[in-house]
């Protein structure tokens, strides 16, 4: 059907449904059915089966398992069956390892998903986009993303932009007639909106054509899917240096198999041990631990309120030296709260803040009651009147149902004893003439009890008191001379010292009969009634996220569209701007060229009554000084300053899909408190993956030097290959991925931010790694020498020796993997995973030494009790012997 071509009329019945009702709840069950959920099909995802058979495509796994069938031909079938084992295990264990992280991204893709407003039965509600079906009718305003294709049916200067379809950047004037020409391209049809496609201004109401696959969206499918799990920086540089570490380890494994046969050894078992200490060397789990390790540390994100849309901002956290972030809202609890009132040359403080309506009237110290005050009385009763705001409660919290600055007048009179159901038994509101930014100025015509009418109006100070003749004063009407003007601008300029936003309100009793035909004849010949001061309080945890983001090296800059003072007041009890910290604003920013800006704004704390546009100038200027910069925003136009940022944070409650869809990060509170949780989530996901890493090199590193020096030294093999794979097994796995769940260390936010070039082995963790790794294979290689020397008759109980030594020094060294500094800077019971990953490892080890049927297959026989003084004693060198120079620094 060409629904381009029809009227309103001809589409309802086209469509059997209704643009003034709605679908019927029923009538959605059961185009639902036929058609299915308003979605696009991705591309088949891999099976369970395929990518458990895909752990085994590994080049070092192909090889032993070809070693594994030589093992049976030549009947050595216990070796097989447990190196077939040891491989099974190690399948299963990298199969979840990959599920949990898939179901991990796809969580998170649900989360994210869109809305739309749909009106069904008569209602509007807002659902999930997938829940829309054929028929229904959407509304949609600027920053909201279309959720299928639609004939637009009412628009108000609606433009719509549709890249993703069209290549075209500039966006589409849309229209709500029919169309009954030829159109050459999808981009012609303009009373159409698309599926994925973003609205940049005004507002619309389309009935939904065309779902899922049927849009024009799904016909094209393959560009918009995005099922391929994104590969971080990280996850890039580890895939680099797990190529280096395969030639490394080949290199080495081959230079140990000539050796080994140059003296003396057969070729197979050389073989079978080559192949062993390479598969043991190359941590082929490291990819999939590093993406269970982001993908629970967004996990953890989620519960602090931050949800992760690209798994690389995660590593670019850890970077960030600059959060750009927005005032209201985010640093402030976005609830106007009225703190003073002022009229006829008094002022009296409010008590309470945020929307509970409990509070006093305090005339200096003095308690008062509002009624017994005329003036005061009537500026709350006037201020209630004019006023579309209504308080209900959500979650056992107060919450404002409309305009901020209005719920602050409603609360304000609440606390006075006034509701807008008391006062509607005495006033009858006969005619209104909204707010419109022009005129600044809302009004009501109302009529009282007695069928007397007045106007009432509120809004801007300045623009109200120019439309007034008169003043309330000492509780009586009076001429407004030049001085009350002053008395009235000295109040303004007081509550604006404070930080308060004002809003002025005033009265004109109208004759008996009067008809008034537009605004302009009802805000004019005024009485002033007076002002109400009001605050967005900060945010009570913010300060302390400031704070503490000081200390980790991270500048904190408050950008808004309010007023200079009101932005310094609140920044300045924040503890943003300090000292000889500078505010900017707009106008200045407008004459500054990107050089200027570049030269000052990094001394710059503020940036006050700018445009969203200026956050892109503000963003770029911080990243030519060379700063990794989180920009937060909630706005359609605020999207290309969150796209640019190195971390664009869009808002989750006030923030619109443009925003969403440009951020790397989205807050579901909207609070800057959460930010300061990221970054630090984000700096010890970092940290966590560099343990693992040191840990699991360091431990391979140890592995191949026992083997090699052996060789050297012309001594027999102090490990079989099956007691190679077997402590590859217990001692990388769950100790490795123990370290990933490991708590942050203590002065994890007081160091600088990590430099986003930073290599892996940077601040000394290569030295560490080899370092450890040698001290680790020279202690399991003395502890073989020391028995096999004493009893060269039993090479079967020294090589059950340099087992137990290797996997108790490894067991050792994932605690020292804990920190930076040394074992001994950490509590070692703090990470209550590693404990339990310690104890399984530690039991896997006895039972390959002790139970009787296990030790034929990893060739062991039980250690006497004064041998493990041997085994732990070696075992402890090779942290315990750095430790030691850790302290000796210390004390110096």
């Amino acid at each position: 059907m060409k629904f381009r071509e029809m009227d309103t009329q001809q589409i309802e019945t086209a469509l059997e449904t209704s643009v003034r009702l709605g679908l019927k709840e029923a009538e959605v069950n059961k185009r639902q059915q036929l058609k299915g959920y308003n979605e696009l099909q991705e591309g088949e995802k891999q099976s369970a089966i395929l990518l458990f058979f895909a752990q085994f495509k590994d080049f070092m796994v192909i090889v032993l398992l070809a070693a594994t069938l030589i093992s049976g031909i030549l009947g050595e079938y216990i070796d097989a069956i447990a190196i077939i084992a040891i491989i099974l295990v190690n399948g299963f264990l990298g199969f979840f390892q990959e599920r949990k992280a898939e179901k991990s991204l796809e969580a998170l893709k649900q989360m994210a998903a869109p809305q739309v407003q749909v009106l069904r039965d008569g209602e509007w509600k807002r659902i999930p986009s997938r829940e829309a079906v054929m028929g229904d009718i959407l509304k949609f305003t600027s920053g909201d993303r279309i959720g299928a294709d639609l004939r637009i049916i009412e628009s108000a200067s609606l433009e719509i932009e549709e890249s993703a379809l069209t290549g075209e950047s500039v966006p589409v004037a849309k229209l709500n007639e029919a169309i009954r020409y030829d159109v050459e391209s999808i981009g012609d049809e303009v009373n159409l909106a698309f599926m994925g496609t973003m609205v940049t201004r005004g507002s619309g109401t389309g009935v939904v054509v065309a779902t899922g696959m049927e849009t024009a969206m799904g016909k094209i499918a393959d560009l918009l899917q995005s099922t391929e799990t994104q590969i971080t920086p990280l996850q890039r540089r580890l895939e680099q240096l797990g190529k280096i570490l395969i030639f490394t380890a080949l290199f080495l494994t081959i230079v140990v198999v000539a050796t080994g046969i140059l003296q003396g050894n057969d070729l197979y078992t050389m073989f079978l041990s080559g192949v062993s200490l390479a598969v043991a060397a190359i941590p082929e789990g490291l990819p999939a631990i590093v993406t269970v390790a982001l993908s629970l540390g967004v996990q953890r994100m989620i519960r602090k309120n931050a949800i992760v849309r690209k798994l690389p901002a995660v590593e670019t956290l850890g970077c960030a030296s600059v959060i750009c972030s927005d005032k209201t809202g985010t640093m402030t609890q976005n609830k106007m709260t009225v703190t003073h009132v002022w009229s006829g040359g008094k002022t009296w403080n409010v008590s309470g803040t945020g929307y509970q309506p409990d509070g006093e009237f305090y005339d200096g110290e003095k308690k008062v009651a509002p009624k017994s005050d005329k003036s005061l009385h009537q500026l709350l009763t006037f201020g209630l009147l004019c006023n579309h705001a209504d308080l209900v409660v959500k979650d056992s919290k107060y919450v404002v149902d409309g305009d901020p600055t209005e719920g602050a007048l409603l609360v304000s009179a609440m606390k006075a004893g006034l509701t807008r159901e008391s006062i509607m038994n005495n006033f009858t509101i006969v005619k209104e003439f909204p707010f419109d930014s022009t005129r600044k100025m809302m009004s009501v015509v109302v009529k009282d009890e007695n069928g007397k009418q007045f106007v009432v109006v509120k809004g801007a100070p300045d623009v109200l008191i120019s439309r007034c003749d008169s003043i309330l004063w000492s509780q009586k009407s009076q001429f407004l001379s030049k001085e009350n003007i002053n008395h009235v601008q000295e109040a303004i300029n007081g509550l604006a010292r404070q930080a308060l936003r004002t809003i002025a309100i005033g009265f004109k009793p109208l004759s008996p009969g009067t008809i008034l035909l537009d605004e302009a004849e009802a805000e004019r010949n005024l009485v002033f009634i007076g002002l109400q001061g009001m605050i967005d309080p900060p945010r009570a945890e913010v300060g302390l996220a400031v704070k503490e983001s000081r200390e980790a090296g991270i500048k904190t800059v408050m950008i808004t569209g309010d007023h200079a003072q009101t932005a310094k007041a609140i920044a300045s009890q924040l503890g943003i701007l300090r000292g000889k910290e500078k505010v900017i604003e707009g106008k200045q920013l407008a004459e500054m060229s990107m050089g200027d800006l570049e030269d000052v704004v990094e001394d710059v704390a503020v940036f006050a009554r700018v445009s969203p546009e200026d956050k892109l100038k503000i963003v770029k200027a911080f990243q030519n000084k060379g700063h990794i910069v989180a920009m937060t925003g909630d706005g359609v136009n605020d999207a290309p300053a969150i796209k640019t940022a190195d971390i664009g944070i869009a808002m989750g409650i006030t923030g619109t899909d443009v925003a969403k869809e440009a951020s790397s990060l989205i807050l579901l509170d909207d609070n800057f408190a959460s930010i300061k949780s990221a970054i630090a989530e984000g700096r010890n996901i970092y940290e966590n993956i560099r343990k693992f890493i040191r840990y699991l090199l360091a431990s391979n590193v140890g592995e191949i030097m026992v083997m090699f020096f052996a060789m050297l030294m012309a001594l027999p093999l102090p490990l079989v290959p099956i007691q190679i794979l077997w402590v590859n097994l217990v001692t990388d796995g769950l100790p490795a991925m123990a370290l990933g769940l490991d708590k942050a260390e203590g002065d994890l936010m007081k160091r600088k931010p990590r430099h986003p070039n930073e290599g892996v082995f940077a601040r000394g963790l290569g030295w560490k790694v080899i370092s450890r790794g040698i001290l680790i294979g020279l202690a399991t290689l003395i502890a073989f020498i020391v028995v096999y020397k004493n009893n060269p008759d039993n090479l079967v109980y020294a090589q059950t020796i340099a087992f137990a030594t290797l996997v108790m020094a490894q067991l050792i060294h994932v605690f020292d993997c804990r920190s930076e500094k040394s074992i001994l800077a950490r509590n070692p019971f703090g990470n209550k995973y590693l404990i339990g990953a310690v104890i399984s490892s530690l039991l896997l080890m006895l039972i390959a030494i002790y139970y009787p049927p296990f030790q034929p297959i990893f060739h062991t026989v039980p250690i006497a009790m004064r041998d493990w003084l041997l085994v732990i004693g070696m075992a402890s060198i090779p942290t315990f012997l750095l430790a030691g120079t850790f302290l000796v620094r210390k004390t110096k």
